[in-house]
């Protein structure tokens, strides 16, 4: 894994997970996986609180929620592109954040994924938010293990 800030306001996270690109991004999109890993250690995201309609102009919306108080944490955003298996791009209208996720099969049932931000909101490039960034590719890496590599 790797993590850089090319600029100003950019952030790009790389991780090599241990499963099938379709799988990898299957999870990315689909609820009932996302609830399992979606947002930082120490909060989870209820299925029910997971709106995904995954095509150009559909809606990602989550509501992370502090395992330690209950505090709530919305996130909506708009997909801009959706390549299955190969990439993902959406917009938070209410910050104005970019995310692109690119999916590259490195064989051997290994994924790449290529996380790049643009426009980040100064809060969340402080060393402690990557840190928490960070926590939740674990927990995706950590669901994936659980996971026939075939489903």
């Amino acid at each position: 894994m790797s993590d850089q800030t090319p600029e100003a306001g950019e952030l790009t996270y790389t991780r090599v997970f241990d499963a099938p690109r379709e799988l990898v991004f299957r999870c990315m999109v689909e609820p009932e996986h996302l609830a399992h890993f979606w947002g930082p250690a120490g909060v989870s995201t209820p299925l029910g609180n997971i709106k995904v309609d995954a095509r150009p102009g559909g809606a990602f919306e989550t509501v992370m929620v502090s395992d330690a108080d209950g505090s709530q944490y919305p996130m909506r955003a708009v997909y801009v592109e959706v390549m299955e298996p190969e990439r993902l791009v959406w917009t938070e209208p209410g910050t104005g954040m970019t995310t692109t996720s690119t999916f590259s099969d490195l064989g051997g049932a290994r994924t790449e994924v290529r996380i790049q931000q643009t426009n980040v909101p100064a809060a969340f490039r402080s060393p402690e938010a990557q840190a928490g960034f960070t926590t939740s590719l674990d927990r995706f890496a950590a669901y994936l293990a659980t996971l026939p590599g075939d489903i």
